[in-house]
């Protein structure tokens, strides 16, 4: 049976308007219209008056094989001319009740009446049983054949098919019903439309559909096949029946004991694809849904599957009736499993099928072929590749994608493999998408929550098949909850566009987004994310580079070797490759995967491999991080403890980030202000190789700067620390160094002490070319200076000092060195490791003061001022020579005044004392150095001992010139003085409150100890005083006071006394002894002063005190006292 082996072939529908025909003139509506005599069952069928003379055939075996009704019921009389079926007895009755009169006249008429109108209960056993005789003679009947031969003779002639079929058996009408999208004859067409319309109100006139399935029906309790058994008029509950055993066979995958047949199914689908095109032909659901049809489809005309789209449209309004709902959702479950039961589809993609060859794969099962997700799968992939797919065909497509994605039940992969879940989590949210999007929320695993590996690959086919990406539209969820968003953020995005999304993940977190939005768009970009071919401006604009640089294959294919969640991964790591390194991406390619970077910043679950890598990591160590953007950051915390598969991905991407931190999406909000103000120039270059980064670095304490972005900033200078490559800017400046001289070094902080250990020793011994390139020295210097900065990017510093800091420093902010500057100002109460840290650290600072942050903070318009020729090293030294200036900035001054006082604990802290003396030192005050660490200060000892020295005149002369500026900048301030601090302390308390609270450094500190020497209780207080007045005899720039006092008197009578070594004293006093030298009386009293203290010096027998003061030998005074 050539007609039922076509039943079994996958048919692309075409057009056809379903025509109701009555009336119709020619031989077809002759035939239709007249009167036809039905016999009883075993007689011989009616003549039609078309074919008056043709032989008549036995009647046919469904007729023959038909048992006798009951006498009561009507007995169809013997053929007549005009036989009626309104005038049988057995349907008299229903005739009246159900039918219009005018339709009486007319067989076919009382026939659509009589099945379009009712139900099994409103017609008679007896009127079922005659219209099925009355039917299925119809069908078989051969003179409807020669109606059918004279009114389609060119249809028949070219359709080789139905040319063939063998005549007299109803074969032939059934052929024509197959094709009846090609017929173009008018008369043929309304002839077969008629037909169409009588054959698929009952199973059995389908050809062969009785023989295919009647162990299915018996076995599944589908019905009788047998009218004595069941004598009902619309089978259509049993193709229901069948179309539902499909379905449930296809979600749970049933034994083959209890699923349906090969030979049924294909039956079957053949039935539901041919009445495709007008609803009416589903019997089931045509009365499930009458009065839905006329609520909401009133006005949409029967044919090319319009009312089957209509109800589609609106299955889940609240007024559709739950049986209609049913029988709607059947259908769309067998459009899922066949396309071709969609006539609309079918027609609209026919011609693109065909081109991309999207039923022509022979590695799959015939079945997979026909289903939906692979139609869409391969026609997807032809719009994505940029082919031309028809705008109609796009439509189609666009509506069952949406159709997808709105009722979950309609995958049978869901509702199989993520049963579990909906019962437990997702029950009762049916409607419009929204269990999907309950669904994808377990997939990202929020509060906790798990999903099993077959439902999360479901639904990720799901959503590949349905491609929302390509127009957020198709996610009804989606749709509705962002549309508030998008009318405000995104109004200038073409409505469907691909953009939309993009648009939408640049607002997520911000003010424009709502709570459900930000929901519902993370739980959709979670399943995006982990396909590469999901976002269509991605793959567009990649797709070349993935197939030449990833080995990627079609957009509906996928590989073991290379994973669609993969072939991103592949693309980010050649986007930031540099010329040399080669095989880069193109610079539109590159732009876009910058773009979906940023977007995957914002949640760490929309990095596919960032997730399954560190899946352990995020829940020992970030369970409680739940805030955004709080679990990247907590894995780059935690570098460290880390397991190495998710130590690597972590580091993978910081390093990334370093070289583009505008990936860091949230940063870059938070940092807006500082960008506009300082920063533009560098966040307008689109390939940012450092630059932005450095930039908020260098701004971090500028007004514009907010917390957020100074946290962030801060953040990832912290994480910085961890390995050096995640410095891009540095990496790429001294990688070829970091090789040569700090091998197997990875910590930042240990690379740029290495590589600054290694600068500074080559300046030292004045190397002819240093070791350290001259562009990582450039960089070094950065590092350097940003470390600086803050404590914590000083790791073992801030290791040594933490419990110091919650000891002393709790109440003060890290950054601005702030934290370090209150550790050096508690120096004296400091744990010993922490104290051993913060000098080695003033070591350097002083060495190189462009490393004190503080200072060249506070100092930094002094600086531009009075240091701009000054070299880096000496930009202390220069500061100290003009602290006294008119112009110097208080705040300055005070920070100079610090610093100093720190230099002057000990020698090491001062380069150039040191420098200067570096053969004094050993010479004459080698016992102290015995006694002394490498790390703590000498507390002074060194400088006392090179001051007596001094005074001894016994250094050399670079050295004694360094000694005497101590000398002169202690004694106008006594708290440069570290040995005189520490014995005099109390003494200062209690005789010298005033002048120390004055804070003057004028000397008068100095000055009040010296006069109140008789009052000096402390032996070692008493003994720093007179340190001083032997000092003050060696050099008078060392008592300020007199100094002052005398500063006219030494211009008039010592003018011409080179100052140091005493001389200018000595001069004073022999002009004081002269009764021809008149002084000033200031200095008279003061100069009689100092007399008197070396006086009571000698008394007490410091005898050492007392050394004499003899004038210089070419001295005016000198020649007149002799």
């Amino acid at each position: 049976m050539a007609a039922c082996r076509r039943a079994r072939l996958l048919l692309l529908l075409t057009s056809l308007s379903f025509c109701v025909v009555c009336g119709a003139e020619g031989p077809a509506g002759a035939l239709l219209n007249n009167d036809i005599a039905l016999n009883d069952p075993g007689a011989d069928p009616p003549k039609p008056p078309a074919a008056a003379n043709a032989a008549e055939p036995p009647p046919p075996p469904a007729a023959r094989d038909a048992p006798a009704p009951p006498p009561a019921a009507s007995q169809p009389r013997r053929a007549t001319a005009g036989w009626k079926l309104s005038e049988e007895e057995a349907c008299r009755e229903d005739l009246a009740r159900l039918c219009p009169k005018h339709t009486w006249t007319n067989n076919l008429a009382v026939l659509e009446c009589l099945q379009d109108r009712t139900e099994d209960a409103e017609i008679s056993s007896d009127c079922n049983h005659l219209l099925w005789n009355y039917k299925l003679n119809l069908t078989t009947d051969p003179k409807f054949e020669s109606v059918a031969m004279e009114v389609c003779k060119s249809t028949i002639a070219e359709t080789k098919e139905c040319n063939e079929e063998e005549r007299g058996r109803g074969y032939l009408v059934s052929c024509l019903v197959d094709h009846r999208g090609n017929i173009s004859e008018y008369q043929c067409n309304q002839y077969i439309t008629k037909m169409t319309g009588i054959i698929f109100s009952d199973y059995r006139l389908i050809c062969g559909f009785m023989d295919k399935c009647k162990e299915d029906i018996n076995r599944l309790h589908c019905g009788s096949i047998s009218t004595g058994q069941k004598d009902v008029h619309s089978q259509g509950e049993v193709i229901s029946c069948l179309e539902k055993a499909l379905v449930k066979e296809a979600e749970e995958k049933e034994e083959r004991s209890s699923s349906v047949t090969d030979d049924c199914r294909r039956a079957t689908m053949r039935v539901a694809e041919l009445s495709s095109d007008d609803f009416h032909l589903d019997r089931h659901l045509y009365f499930a849904c009458r009065d839905d049809r006329e609520r909401f489809c009133e006005n949409t005309l029967a044919g090319e599957g319009k009312v089957y789209k209509c109800l589609f449209n609106h299955k889940f309004e609240e007024s559709m009736s739950e049986k209609c709902r049913d029988a709607l959702t059947t259908r769309q479950k067998l459009i899922a499993q066949d396309y071709k039961v969609s006539y609309s589809l079918a027609k609209a993609c026919k011609s693109d099928l065909r081109r991309y060859r999207c039923n022509l794969d022979t590695s799959l099962p015939r079945a997979r072929e026909a289903r939906l997700s692979y139609l869409l799968l391969c026609l997807e992939s032809a719009v994505h590749r940029g082919r031309a797919v028809t705008g109609e065909c796009q439509g189609e497509m666009l509506d069952y994608r949406r159709m997808l994605m709105e009722d979950f039940s309609l995958s049978p992969e869901i509702v199989l493999h993520c049963r579990t879940e909906i019962e437990s989590h997702c029950s009762g949210l049916h409607r419009k998408g929204r269990t999907l999007h309950c669904l994808m929320r377990l997939g990202r695993g929020e509060k906790g929550s798990t999903m099993d590996a077959p439902c999360q690959n479901a639904l990720q086919s799901l959503i590949q098949a349905a491609d929302p990406g390509a127009d957020y539209r198709i996610d009804r969820a989606l749709n509705e909850a962002c549309e508030s968003v998008i009318q405000t953020a995104c109004k200038h995005i073409r409505n469907g566009d691909p953009m939309i999304l993009s648009c939408l993940m640049e607002h997520l977190y911000t003010e424009k987004m709502v709570e459900d939005c930000e929901h519902r768009l993370l739980e959709l970009q979670y399943f995006i994310s982990r396909d590469w071919k999901l976002d269509p401006i991605l793959y567009k604009k990649c797709q070349g580079d993935a197939a030449r640089l990833c080995h990627t294959h079609g957009w509906n294919e996928s590989s073991e070797l290379m994973p669609p969640g993969a072939v991103f991964s592949c693309l980010y790591r050649h986007a930031y490759r540099t010329e040399e390194q080669g095989r880069r991406l193109s610079r539109d390619c590159k732009v876009e995967v910058q773009r979906v970077l940023h977007q995957r910043a914002l949640d760490v679950k929309l990095d596919p491999e960032l997730q399954r890598r560190c899946m352990t990591d995020l829940g020992k160590w970030c369970s409680d991080k739940t805030d955004t953007g709080q679990e990247l950051e907590c894995l780059q915390d935690h570098l460290e403890d880390l397991v190495p598969v998710c130590k690597e991905v972590v580091g993978n991407l910081t390093e990334l980030e370093s070289e583009d931190i505008q990936i860091e999406a949230l940063l870059m909000r938070a940092c807006e202000p500082v960008l506009q103000a300082h920063c533009h120039d560098a966040a307008d270059n689109q390939m940012d190789t450092g630059e932005l980064m450095e930039c908020l670095v260098q701004n971090k304490h500028q007004r514009e700067m907010n917390d957020k972005c100074s946290v962030g900033v801060t953040h990832f200078q912290l994480i910085q620390m961890k390995d050096f490559r995640f410095s891009y800017k540095f990496k790429m400046a001294c990688k070829e160094d970091v090789l040569k001289l700090c091998p197997n070094i990875k910590k930042k902080v240990d690379v740029v002490i290495c590589l600054s250990t290694t600068v500074r020793n080559d300046t030292l011994q004045d190397v002819k070319e240093q070791r350290v390139s001259l562009k990582c020295r450039k960089q070094l210097r950065v590092e350097e200076l940003e470390m600086s900065e803050d404590i914590r990017l000083e790791p073992e510093l801030y290791d040594s000092c933490k419990t110091d800091i919650n000891r002393l420093c709790s109440n003060v902010n890290f950054g601005n060195a702030q934290m370090i500057e209150c550790l050096k100002e508690n120096k004296k109460q400091l744990s010993q490791r922490c104290h051993q840290r913060i000098f080695r650290l003033q070591e350097v600072e002083m060495s190189d003061p462009e490393l004190d942050y503080q200072l060249m903070r506070v100092c930094k318009q002094m600086i531009k001022r009075f240091c701009t020729d000054a070299d880096a090293r000496n930009v202390l030294q220069c500061l100290k020579q003009n602290k006294n200036s008119e112009l110097m900035d208080p705040k300055c001054k005070q920070m100079i005044t610090k610093r100093q006082i720190t230099q002057n604990t000990d020698y090491r802290l001062n380069p150039v004392l040191r420098k200067a003396c570096r053969a004094d030192i050993p010479k004459f005050c080698q016992s102290i150095l015995n006694k002394a660490s490498d790390d703590s200060e000498l507390e002074g000892q060194v400088i006392s001992c090179l001051k007596l020295k001094y005074a001894d005149q016994r250094l050399s002369p670079d050295c004694e010139d360094q000694i005497r500026v101590i000398l002169q900048e202690s004694a106008l301030d006594y708290r440069l003085d570290p040995q005189l601090q520490i014995h005099c302390t109390e003494e200062i308390s209690r005789l010298c409150s005033e002048e120390a609270a004055a804070q003057e450094q004028t000397g008068q500190v100095e000055e009040c100890l010296k006069v109140n020497l008789l009052k000096i209780k402390q032996d070692a207080c008493k003994k720093e005083v007179l340190t001083m007045l032997k000092e003050s005899k060696a050099d008078i720039f060392v008592d300020p006071v007199l100094h002052t006092a005398c500063a006219l008197d030494l211009k008039h009578h010592c003018a011409a006394i080179t100052p140091g070594r005493g001389r200018q004293m000595s001069c004073l006093m022999e002009a004081l002894q002269d009764k021809r030298v008149r002084l000033q009386p200031e200095c008279k009293k003061r100069l009689q002063d100092r007399i008197d203290m070396w006086s009571y010096a000698a008394k007490n027998k410091c005898v050492w005190l007392c050394a004499c003061v003899r004038p210089p030998p070419n001295s005016n005074l000198a020649d007149r006292s002799t």
